[in-house]
């Protein structure tokens, strides 16, 4: 996304998007002899859509977005990000049921025409562009390279990896609400929806006081927390107690968002935002798919609630080495960053 117009990136991949629910539409008139191939292809064709749709759109953000208010803007992106995350499932819930699978991929290729459309209304920037002489290679090596040497940007890419990898407890939650908590469907979606409540509040919060003062301090300790709150989710076996846990794992998984973006935003060269982004996304990607499978092998091996708050236990200890292996982030304040 640095060797190129990021926007153009943006405007390719929302394109794919729009072809892709179409052919979801078409294909949704088949009824029960939709093949099943043409559906992993699209959702495949998707994925690689999205793949370079996400870092292209967090360098185009932070891009056009002028440097006094990249903080500000980190918080409403997440606020907006959690919002769409709480209501976007249960309005296409709604969709289904009242205009049915065809007229639902219908309206979503709309939105998405919308936002191409947004999208088109900004002008394009100037990019600085690598030396001819470079390479695909190279450049994506010159960014991992940045990524890895940077103490504060690998730190807390790392904490927000492995807390999730071994922290994370969505994908067992079927398994709380039917067999443990004995709280059904309807608990289930209750304990989806805390922390992404929890996690909302704390951007909206954030767009009026972002906690940036004591940045890298405290990013240390909402990990800290998330692990902390995992690990009484794991222990309790009362619902609102539960509830109540995976609602302080939003909180702090929220403040940690924040701050990390932040941190990109405000510490990537302009002429590798793009890889940086990149980079960023494959540690999300691999903290929130692997982290699901993880959890599974987990549970299998070790017992659900043992693997759960074994995997909290985990977090703390990967963030009292990270907090001992890298002083910069510990004494990282971002105020200063943004006023350079």
């Amino acid at each position: 996304a640095d060797r190129t117009d990021r926007r153009r990136i943006v405007l390719i991949t929302q394109s794919i998007s729009i072809l892709c629910a179409l052919a979801f539409a078409l294909l949704s008139m088949q009824g029960h002899k939709t093949a099943l191939i043409g559906l992993y292809l699209i959702i495949f064709l998707a994925g690689i859509a999205r793949g370079f749709a996400d870092p292209a759109s967090t360098a185009f953000e932070a891009q056009v977005i002028p440097r006094e208010v990249y903080v500000y803007a980190s918080s409403w992106s997440s606020s907006v990000w959690q919002t769409c995350a709480i209501v976007g499932p249960a309005l296409g819930g709604f969709a289904y049921d009242l205009l049915g699978a065809r007229n639902t991929y219908l309206l979503i290729a709309a939105l998405y025409s919308l936002s191409l459309f947004s999208i088109s209304r900004i002008a394009p920037k100037p990019v600085p562009v690598p030396e001819a002489s470079e390479s695909i290679w190279q450049s994506i090596a010159v960014g991992v390279k940045y990524v890895l040497h940077n103490q504060v940007i690998v730190g807390s890419m790392a904490l927000d990896l492995f807390a999730v990898l071994f922290g994370g407890a969505i994908a067992m939650l079927p398994i709380f609400a039917s067999d443990i908590l004995n709280v059904g469907a309807k608990g289930l979606g209750f304990l989806n929806a805390a922390p992404s409540i929890g996690a909302l509040l704390v951007a909206l919060w954030s767009t009026h006081r972002p906690p940036i003062r004591h940045a890298g301090r405290n990013l240390i300790f909402s990990v800290a927390g998330f692990g902390l709150s995992i690990i009484a989710f794991a222990l309790s076996r009362n619902f609102f107690l539960s509830m109540f846990a995976l609602f302080l794992t939003g909180v702090f998984d929220g403040v940690s968002m924040v701050i990390r973006r932040s941190i990109l935003r405000l510490m990537s060269p302009e002429n590798m935002r793009g890889r940086i982004a990149s980079v960023s996304w494959i540690f999300i990607g691999a903290s929130n798919e692997i982290g699901a499978f993880e959890s599974g092998v987990a549970a299998t091996l070790l017992g659900t609630v043992r693997s759960i708050w074994l995997g909290g236990i985990v977090t703390l200890i990967v963030v009292a080495i990270t907090a001992a292996a890298a002083p910069k982030l510990r004494a990282l304040n971002l105020e200063t960053h943004q006023q350079e």
